[in-house]
């Protein structure tokens, strides 16, 4: 048996944040999996003394952009379990009120 634990406005906010919050994370994963320059200041760039070469810190961006691409991408499926969770919601809802 499924429970209702939120009501049909709180159910319908949850489903459009989830949706945009999967479209932007994933939009944001895919340019920072190719690189964009624009989300250059975005990464962590610390390091321990600078960068010593050239080398090292092309290393050290990649290994960033790639870092917050993963990051992008995972909290964009947490955005998809919530999409679920909230669809449930709503759809427990309007049920309940349809059988009424």
């Amino acid at each position: 048996m499924a429970c209702k634990f939120c009501g049909p406005k709180l159910s319908l906010c949850g489903l459009v944040l989830s949706v945009w919050g999967i479209i932007q994370l994933t939009l944001m994963g895919v340019f920072y999996q190719i690189g964009a320059v624009a989300l250059l200041e975005d990464l962590p760039l610390e390091a321990e003394g600078g960068h010593h070469s050239i080398d090292s810190f092309v290393a050290t961006v990649e290994a960033g952009y790639r870092q917050n691409a993963i990051n992008c991408w995972i909290a964009a499926l947490l955005y998809v379990i919530t999409l679920v969770v909230s669809g449930h919601q709503f759809w427990m809802n309007n049920r309940s009120s349809v059988s009424m």
